[in-house]
């Protein structure tokens, strides 16, 4: 995300670096056996360069690869390459691990080849206390892709395989499951009765192994129900976080406390006695003091998200948003045309995640502040009223300490660096509300065409060039006249 003297723009798949400062290691080294399985997708060049060089380095395999036996042979050797990877890392044992997105010519999911290595972990580490950590590449991508993975059993991570797991119910049989209950077997719910047929043999081994009432597991997905929008959908930011342990956890208990990723290793680490390093920053608490009856008098009031240029302070109530771009972004979007405006000032800078929230009117607005109980599809920016001008002070003043304690600039939060402050993109913020944007598609109304004065597409300092030249020739008109 860049040097500290500059503001950060924290995209995805931040990789683990190399000190080994990971949950894997720190509980091996607590006497753990730990474990990795599934979707990693956080590998990185620049803190492991060896692995990048020699006979047995990555292998960038082309996205139009056909399949056959020479493409199985590049995914197996990748495979093989990120269990060497996660070892490196301190995990004590690896195995079936996607190292990134799965792409063509074998895209398709697999979690019978994820289960089976699961329960191989498992039961090898019976005996001992052990960490599994199981990524499944579900539910990742459209909903017809699940279903439709559902009719090639034998790809995988390692290309192809000669024969399917049996370690989940049959696929044709799930499917007949799935209308037998009324539901439509080519949607969505075909996705999501997998992943939860996949949860399901992993308790049946808990439970075959007499264990199951002495291991804690958790069920925690990477956004929610509005997809992938972390600070400007409380939808997406809001993920379903389930939590079994029988003899720890009650049956049946909710908890309606604010509680984030960061909480999952401090959490770990309490429970596994594990002495962590010095130098090992942790941001969030252990969940422990929730497990009894779901509160805890101490607990945080709210949470710090972030996203690109933007930053997120949530409380159970409230959502407040800061959109504070770099100096560079800032002439990035004075220079881009009409068109080319929603990437410009997409969070992330990218076209479709990074303008998934444009049909909220406030989306593109620098301050954003949303009433979560009354407006929980945040519609109605209520930043600028002044009625709640008490409110977005003191949620302000809590995004404050918040960015101090991280310690890069940030708008006019933090000056410094790249950083810059509100209210120099206005006019820009004005248009794009006015134009039709849906997924990577961007339409620009024949009547915001009009209003700017072109039928092409012109940058926008052009534009108010135009403009200005015009108005001067107004005033030259009308001081001839006044002569």
């Amino acid at each position: 995300v860049g040097g500290k003297e500059n503001q950060g723009l924290p995209g995805f798949n931040v990789a683990l670096e190399r000190d080994k400062m990971n949950v894997g290691n720190v509980l091996r080294e607590a006497g753990y056996t730990t474990g990795f399985v599934g979707k990693f997708h956080l590998t990185s060049k620049s803190d492991f360069p060896e692995f990048y060089k020699g006979k047995n380095k990555w292998i960038n395999i082309s996205k139009d690869a056909r399949p056959g036996p020479e493409a199985s042979a590049q995914f197996k050797h990748n495979e093989r390459w990120m269990r060497r990877y996660l070892e490196e890392l301190g995990f004590s044992w690896a195995k079936n691990v996607y190292p990134e997105n799965s792409h063509r010519p074998y895209s398709e999911h697999n979690p019978e080849w994820t289960t089976v290595a699961a329960l191989e972990f498992i039961e090898e580490n019976k005996k001992g206390p052990f960490y599994l950590h199981l990524c499944s590449t579900l539910l990742h991508g459209p909903d017809k892709s699940w279903r439709k993975s559902m009719s090639h059993p034998l790809v995988t991570g390692e290309g192809e395989i000669e024969s399917l797991p049996e370690v989940m119910t049959p696929r044709a049989e799930l499917l007949k499951t799935i209308k037998d209950k009324g539901f439509d077997p080519d949607s969505h719910v075909a996705g999501e009765a997998w992943i939860d047929d996949s949860l399901g043999a992993i308790f049946r081994k808990l439970k075959e192994l007499g264990i199951d009432d002495n291991t804690l597991v958790i069920f925690a997905p990477d956004h929610g129900r509005d997809g992938k929008a972390s600070v400007f959908s409380h939808g997406a930011a809001q993920v379903p976080m389930i939590m079994r342990w029988p003899k720890e956890i009650p049956a049946g208990q909710v908890c309606e406390e604010l509680v984030q990723n960061i909480d999952l290793v401090p959490t770990f680490f309490e429970l596994g006695k594990a002495d962590k390093p010095e130098s090992y920053r942790m941001d969030g608490k252990s969940l422990t003091s929730l497990f009894k009856n779901g509160t805890a008098d101490d607990w945080r009031t709210h949470l710090y998200l972030e996203m690109g240029a933007a930053r997120a302070t949530v409380t159970k109530d409230w959502s407040y948003i800061a959109v504070r771009y770099t100096k560079e972004q800032i002439a990035a979007i004075k220079r881009a045309g009409p068109k080319n405006l929603p990437k410009a000032m997409s969070y992330i800078g990218r076209l479709g995640i990074g303008v998934r929230g444009a049909d909220r009117p406030g989306f593109f607005d620098q301050d954003q502040l949303y009433h979560l109980k009354k407006d929980p599809k945040e519609m109605k920016n209520l930043a600028d009223n002044l009625v709640y001008a008490s409110r977005i002070k003191k949620i302000r003043n809590l995004m404050q300490k918040d960015l101090e304690a991280i310690g890069r600039p940030f708008g006019e939060f933090i000056p410094g660096g790249n950083a810059s402050a509100p209210g120099q993109i206005d006019r820009q913020i004005d248009i794009v509300k006015k134009l039709k944007i849906k997924g990577k598609t961007v339409t620009v109304p024949e009547s915001l065409k009009k209003g700017l004065g072109v039928s092409r597409e012109l940058t926008l300092d052009k534009l108010a060039t135009k403009e200005k030249r015009e108005a001067r020739r107004k005033a030259r008109k009308a001081l001839r006249k006044v002569r």
